[in-house]
């Protein structure tokens, strides 16, 4: 279930989901921190053999939902590990009041996680806000929906015409174009994005399509040119 995408940083890919009748794959990250506890990021559906590979790599501490959307199976992560700390981007405790959030995320990694994973918050958007962490052993920057890259054979039919006229499909990629149009104030997402570009990454890891084990940063600077 889980495979190694660099050092001490692991995904799982899950279920494919229905998006408003597009069909999503889904994806998460696991990493060993330094202090060999375990951060989730936007947990997949929970089965048995994933629970059991999670375990073997370290006692889940951290579990985080990157934005708003992100929330399906949350509950199950919680169940299995009612000692974890959940943590909240902005905008999804108001929406999952039945989620219990240890805190909300914000631009500054917390303590907990802040030796070994960066973050900061796309601003801007009256629809929707993401937080985007970067790994920084593997150099790795672990993206939700900014970036999507999807299969081109899985992007069939007029529905695939849309998201290949969205940018969404194919080894460039982007952001969706409803969501573009959200962010009214794009100077704190350029901040953003410039932050990001800052860490250097090397490899790319993100929830729907095909990540990168190189060349990132160049990835990351074509996908979101339209900031």
């Amino acid at each position: 279930m889980l495979k190694e995408f660099g050092p001490s940083l692991y995904l799982a890919d899950g279920p494919t989901v229905s998006f408003f009748g597009f069909p999503y794959p889904t994806r998460m990250a696991v990493v060993r921190l330094s202090n060999d506890t375990v951060w989730v990021w936007s947990p997949i559906r929970l089965t048995e053999e994933l629970a059991s590979a999670v375990e073997e790599i370290g006692k889940v501490h951290y579990i985080v939902s990157p934005n708003k959307l992100h929330h399906l199976f949350l509950s199950e992560w919680v169940e299995r590990w009612p000692d974890a700390r959940l943590y909240a981007p902005p905008g999804l405790a108001r929406r999952k009041p039945s989620l219990h959030f240890y805190a909300e995320l914000n631009d500054k990694p917390e303590g907990e996680w802040s030796q070994d994973i960066d973050q900061v918050i796309f601003h801007g958007s009256f629809a929707m806000e993401e937080v985007v962490f970067f790994h920084r052993l593997s150099k790795t920057v672990v993206i939700c929906d900014l970036i999507q890259r999807h299969s081109i054979l899985a992007m069939s039919g007029w529905k695939g015409m849309l998201m290949r006229l969205d940018g969404l499909v194919g080894e460039h990629g982007s952001t969706p174009r409803e969501w573009r149009a959200s962010f009214l104030k794009r100077g704190s997402a350029r901040a953003a994005r410039d932050k990001l570009l800052e860490w250097k990454p090397e490899r790319m890891l993100i929830a729907h399509g095909e990540c990168a084990q190189t060349e990132a940063s160049s990835i990351i600077e074509n996908a979101l040119s339209w900031i």
